[in-house]
């Protein structure tokens, strides 16, 4: 059998190849596969935002009122087109429509346009303005759009407690900022002025009092609480001043002392701070795997009591232990206690008309502006909201920061990696030079 001629050969493979490229250029075409490969998924969604944009049942509408160029960032156009479109991978019924603000004025009075680049976000008959270019601004915006609910969370003020809107290190307002942004409504409550918590809040935030809450604001409270109503309890390493028939009514032990977590001293962190370190299945922490910080934590017991149902949230110093005579190095055995302590607990009951949902967690800090940017602490705390708002298709959600390209390393990683730099590898190339020349001389 006579082979083909080299020409015809050549004639086929080339045929064959064109096949082949177009087939393949034909089905990316139809059914285009990408793969984000940069170091902190920079072309790819957070799963919070991917959640988000699921939620929104319905076209979204984007207006970007932008030049064509900008004096500081060239082709602002482009920017933006770039960003929306890995949006758009997620949701295809996003539109993005640019209007010239100097060729269309009008257009820019009637929305208010301050800035140029500035977005609005519509859906649902509702619209959202952003000023900043960034995930976390844009599905902020989409979750507050999803979140159709408008309802008022309330913090006890007038004991010096921290404050939900405050910028001082001691205060939640980083929290309180994030809670807004989701659609939340922020307002302080004063016992002493209010006839009762009012009706329309959704829930109440407790922190630690700097002063002592007199008799008749603490009925108040468990009044509140026998009616049903939703509470975060942040407990500080003090005296409850006044809210001890809180914890009773809630058969909450919080054991004297504080947690000291070896496992934070090996992450370069202070012995005081106690590490999330467990997080047994709940609504709350459904998916979430961060780490979350604790400083200057209290332990928290539940009794079990009738018509409630209790859960552990978080857990944490697995081999820590709890002292009430000092921050020391190691445990003194004849007085303190072991761990592993539970961080936060929930609390759940069937009322006649909805459910009744409370969360204690044993560090105020935990959310305070000086420490919320640890970890997932924040995220943590959003969710706990969302769910004592009984908004439980918006746990964990939120849409995250870029993930930090940083290595943190414990002491003694960084004493094993000095070892091999400066000992055992110089030993090794040494003892390889060494063998090359003995087999040369020999």
């Amino acid at each position: 059998m006579k082979s083909l001629p080299p020409f015809l050969i050549r004639t086929l493979t080339l045929l064959l190849t064109l096949a082949v490229v177009g087939t393949l250029f034909h089905l990316t075409a139809r059914y285009p596969v990408q793969w984000d490969v940069t170091q902190n998924a920079l072309n790819s969604l957070e799963p919070g935002s991917v959640k988000a944009l699921s939620m929104l049942k319905g076209p979204v509408n984007i207006t970007v009122y932008a030049t064509e160029k900008d004096a500081q960032v060239g082709d602002l156009r482009k920017l933006i087109r770039e960003f929306i479109s890995i949006y758009q991978r997620y949701k295809p019924d996003i539109s993005l429509t640019f209007i010239d603000p100097v060729k269309d004025p009008q257009a820019m009075r009637k929305e208010t346009i301050k800035n140029n680049g500035e977005m609005v976000v519509e859906f649902g008959g509702r619209h959202e303005h952003i000023t900043t270019l960034n995930e976390q601004t844009l599905s902020g915006a989409l979750l507050r759009l999803a979140h159709t609910k408008d309802q008022l969370l309330m913090y006890v003020s007038g004991h010096g407690e921290r404050k939900l809107d405050g910028m001082a290190n001691f205060d939640l307002g980083e929290f309180g900022n994030r809670l807004q942004r989701i659609g939340y409504r922020i307002g302080s409550l004063n016992l002493v002025l209010a006839q009762d918590v009012p009706s329309n809040a959704s829930m109440l935030v407790i922190t630690q009092p700097q002063a002592q809450m007199l008799p008749g604001e603490v009925k108040k409270l468990l009044r509140y609480i026998d009616q049903g109503g939703n509470l975060l309890w942040l407990v500080d390493a003090e005296p409850l001043r006044g809210l001890e028939p809180i914890a009773d009514k809630l058969s909450l032990s919080i054991l004297p002392g504080i947690i000291i977590d070896p496992a934070s001293k090996d992450m370069n962190a202070p012995i005081n701070w106690t590490l999330g370190s467990g997080y047994p299945p709940h609504a709350v922490t459904r998916d979430f795997d961060l780490l979350s910080v604790y400083p200057d934590a209290r332990a928290l017991s539940l009794d079990q009591k009738d018509g409630w149902q209790t859960h552990t949230l978080v857990e944490g110093a697995q081999q820590g232990w709890i002292s009430d005579h000092g921050i020391n190095a190691r445990p003194d055995k004849r007085r303190d206690i072991a761990g592993p302590f539970s961080l936060a607990v929930s609390l759940q009951r069937s009322m006649p008309d909805h459910e009744q949902r409370i969360i204690v967690v044993g560090s105020g800090a935990f959310l305070s502006n000086v420490y919320s940017g640890n970890g997932g602490n924040l995220d943590l705390g959003i969710n706990m909201v969302n769910w004592l708002a009984n908004d439980d298709q918006l746990i964990t959600v939120q849409p995250h920061a870029a993930r930090d390209a940083k290595i943190i390393l414990s002491k003694n990683q960084l004493a094993l990696l000095s070892i091999g730099f400066l000992i055992v590898i110089p030993m090794l190339l040494a003892l390889c030079g060494g063998w090359q020349w003995w087999r040369r001389k020999r």
